[in-house]
């Protein structure tokens, strides 16, 4: 299988929320995290308004793609998270909300962070004390930094060490220590 080439992440983190937030009335809706299936690839296709080819990158077998969806709302998602497992931490190639919970519009806020914080509770799992790295855009590096508290690590490369995983990890899953 041909080597896909390093995607510059440009998701933007709205909001930390301790879940997911609905933008209108503030209330906060429990979420879960799990591996997508092949069902739910017939949805998160570019024809539906996402950004990403979620089926390719479903098929590259060093990669895991996971959907967050609310608590008893399985079939509704809300955003979508590749992941790699490196020898000494986690990788995140792609980063997406759902179509409807992206700009002025959204219907939800807090979405790309739980995503995130999810990276560094695998990277804890798997022993590698929270760390999680990425590829940025360069105009969000800054972004980035105060938000997720990740560090620059020269050129467009981020890590989140494990101070700001755990702080993340704290935010969103504060019942799973």
């Amino acid at each position: 299988m041909k080597q896909r080439e390093k995607i510059a992440l440009d998701f933007e983190i709205d909001k930390l929320t301790n879940s997911i937030e609905n933008v209108v009335t503030g209330d906060s809706f429990s979420t879960d995290i799990s591996l997508i299936t092949n069902i739910d690839l017939k949805t998160v296709t570019k024809k539906n308004g996402w950004q990403f080819d979620w089926k390719l990158e479903f098929k590259q077998p060093e990669r895991d793609v996971y959907k967050l969806t609310i608590v008893n709302n399985q079939n509704v998602i809300q955003g979508l998270i590749s992941l790699e497992i490196k020898s000494d931490h986690v990788y995140m190639h792609l980063v997406e909300s759902a179509p409807f919970n992206k700009g002025k519009t959204k219907v939800y806020a807090g979405v790309p962070g739980n995503l995130v914080a999810f990276s560094c509770k695998l990277a804890f799992q798997r022993g590698h004390e929270g760390n999680v790295s990425f590829f940025s855009k360069s105009q969000l590096v800054k972004h980035y930094m105060d938000t997720l508290g990740a560090m620059h690590f020269g050129g467009r490369i981020m890590i989140i060490d494990t101070i700001a995983a755990l702080k993340l990890i704290n935010k969103y899953f504060p019942n799973e220590k």
